[in-house]
């Protein structure tokens, strides 16, 4: 089955951008962020339109590049979030039938994070919110500071997607150095990313955030961020004597959809299945961060599945997810 616009719709649901105010901010590591990629970040016209139609894909959900907002203090971020979101909402609105848009949000400041995620899908008809690594640096998502968001999300009835930021320099030390000075691609994809998001989903079970907003829903990235092959051996540690009660793997596959983001291996793909079922996986490239949209678009064509299986994939699931 040939994957093409006469065919079947394809809706990509991890595809970022830079807004060059907040890129501005970033310092660091992060502030390496994008290197020679920082042209096709912040095009949001011609050039990206171009590599969507070459790969076939009718629809990005556009989403900020890590670590968006999440570093910044509260103030600077409830002000920040707000013109990023207005500006990206006219981008939108300009090609609504090209784009749509995750919110950034404020994290340093949960009421206003909540808030801005009300406002956001409310008035500007966006489809949730991405949210990148930790805190200031420093906090998990999963703390009970930061469920004000979670509560307003399961209202809304919208997803908060948990995308990766590059791991606290404490890891880093401890776990990357000195390899990541020769190979900088483990501080990102390479394994940095896994050890912080798959933490965070790990933690996201275990918090009881779940269970107090039994609605909530969680997308993650890079094919679940190898968790769902992790799934029953994680499953079957904490069902051990010792630990407390928790269904781990029950709770993570009613609660969390994964993409293909940066991901295109027909094994991974067919353990997502097996674990979690067909309809919690979305496709998303991860653009510009693959060396070509057509990566995505020529693996789902040539993947071993149905062509039922292949059109929820591409677009039935999120526009059921997201309401597009």
């Amino acid at each position: 089955m040939a994957i093409t616009r006469d065919k079947l719709r394809v809706i990509a649901i991890e595809e970022h951008y830079y807004d060059r105010e907040l890129a501005a901010l970033f310092t660091g590591l992060d502030g390496k962020t994008g290197g020679k990629l920082r042209e096709k970040l912040e095009d949001l016209g011609e050039l990206r339109l171009k590599e969507m139609d070459e790969a076939g894909v009718d629809v990005q959900v556009l989403s900020h590049g890590a670590p968006a907002t999440q570093k910044l203090d509260g103030a600077t971020a409830v002000r920040v979030a707000r013109a990023v979101n207005d500006r990206l909402h006219q981008t939108c609105k300009a090609r609504p039938d090209r784009f749509a848009a995750f919110a950034v949000l404020p994290t340093a400041d949960p009421r206003a994070a909540a808030d801005e995620l009300a406002r956001t899908v409310n008035e500007l008809g966006f489809k949730g919110a991405m949210i990148h690594g930790l805190t200031g640096g420093e906090h998990f998502i999963d703390d009970a500071r930061f469920w004000p968001i979670f509560e307003r999300a399961q209202q809304l009835d919208v997803p908060l997607y948990l995308h990766p930021a590059i791991p606290h320099p404490a890891v880093i030390d401890t776990y990357l150095k000195p390899y990541h000075e020769r190979f900088p691609g483990l501080l990102n994809a390479g394994w940095g990313f896994t050890i912080e998001t798959a933490t965070a989903g790990i933690r996201m079970v275990l918090s009881g955030v779940f269970e107090k907003y039994p609605n909530l829903k969680i997308i993650l990235g890079h094919l679940g961020e190898t968790l769902p092959y992790l799934l029953w051996r994680i499953d079957h540690a904490l069902s051990r004597p010792g630990n407390a009660p928790v269904a781990f793997r029950d709770t993570f596959s009613r609660h969390f959809y994964v993409t293909t983001s940066g991901f295109f291996s027909d094994p991974a793909m067919l353990c997502c299945i097996q674990e979690l079922g067909i309809d919690r996986i979305l496709f998303a490239i991860d653009w510009p961060f693959v060396d070509s949209s057509k990566l995505g678009t020529q693996w789902m064509e040539r993947i071993m599945l149905s062509a039922e299986d292949k059109a929820k994939v591409l677009h039935g699931n999120a526009a059921r997810l997201l309401r597009m």
